[in-house]
């Protein structure tokens, strides 16, 4: 595992206060926007505290998804499903180093996956992005818990593209305009010690490294020996690979391809990884909230032309999109 490095000033991954942001003083506004769009052309990441979501509804789904992942397999296999469905992923589906051409063994984690709750108009739509959620009868209280954490998910999302749109230079809506009915994504993440995935082989991961996809992921994430590192990239001044800040009252943001795309590869895509169970702590248990902001189905995203934007990219269907990047991931 890498050292960890001195961050130098201003931090490549920052922490913002959104109550400044909310109070709508124009001076405290300015500076923010300064500082995201400084940190989302190095690192991709940023933390965020001041978001008013309660960290008892945190604990509360973590505690509810244990019940059901320490279930034996038999027990949590008729919840199956493949990457990009509804239910749960469980050993050896998902390898996320895929994504970047890279053959690594499958991600050392079983997630329960989530997504948008209400169906579309557009059959069409509809038979490839909608479909109910699977609720397992292992942890009762789940449903409602998560229901409850996903409002204050769209709440939140809704807000942070604002701030995006603004630290462009752009009108409020922006982004947010095109997430009316978005294709949300939801994961509960458990990464388990060696007890329950074995020795990790070579170049095996919790998480191998890749950039999410879409346009913003909130995270809550537990610190461990094993856990979150991101990537900045030292031919532009970053040093590699480092462990992700954390702040147990702060969600961990990161940007995706498309939003990277949308801003003509102006903010970069957040590259991280998370590490196998560490052999001097082999015992080491995390999991992981992950909401996957997306748009609404048809969006055709554009890039931003320049001063804003470096690179002018074809337009790209949101969707289309998404779903070529979610295939790349699926072992077998």
């Amino acid at each position: 595992m890498p050292t960890r490095a001195t961050s130098p000033v201003p931090p490549r991954v920052p922490t913002i206060d959104l109550r400044p942001w909310l109070s709508g003083d124009p001076e405290a506004r300015a500076g923010i926007a300064k500082t995201v769009d400084e940190a989302l052309r190095t690192a991709g990441f940023l933390l965020v505290t001041g978001h008013g979501v309660d960290p008892a509804l945190r604990s509360s789904i973590r505690k509810a998804a244990r019940t059901f992942f320490r279930q034996p397999v038999d027990a949590k296999q008729p919840y199956a499903a493949k990457v990009g469905g509804r239910g749960w992923l469980g050993p050896g589906a998902e390898a996320n180093g895929y994504s970047e051409g890279t053959e690594t063994p499958p991600d050392l984690k079983e997630s329960l996956t989530f997504a948008t709750h209400e169906p579309f108009e557009d059959p069409v739509v509809n038979a490839e992005w909608y479909a109910p959620n699977v609720w397992p009868a292992q942890a009762p209280g789940l449903r409602a818990l998560c229901e409850e954490y996903l409002e204050r998910m769209a709440d939140l999302e809704k807000l942070l593209l604002s701030l995006l749109g603004e630290a462009l230079g752009l009108e409020p809506d922006f982004f947010s305009r095109h997430m009316d009915h978005p294709t949300y994504g939801f994961n509960i993440n458990w990464y388990p010690g060696t007890e329950v995935v074995g020795e990790p082989q070579p170049g095996q991961f919790r998480i191998g490294p890749h950039t999410d996809f879409g346009t913003v992921t909130i995270l809550d994430r537990q610190a461990g020996k094993g856990g979150l590192q991101v990537y900045t990239d030292p031919a532009d001044g970053g040093v590699g690979w480092e462990d992700a800040p954390y702040d147990p009252d702060a969600f961990t943001i990161n940007i995706g391809d498309l939003m990277a795309r949308w801003t003509g590869d102006r903010w970069r895509s957040g590259r991280h990884r998370v590490l196998p169970p560490p052999a001097d702590a082999p015992a080491e248990e995390l999991m992981s909230l992950v909401y996957f902001g997306e748009c609404t189905p048809g969006t055709i995203v554009e890039s931003v032309p320049a001063p804003v934007g470096r690179v002018a990219y074809e337009p790209v269907d949101s969707h289309v999109y998404l779903r070529e990047k979610l295939d790349s991931i699926t072992v077998g």
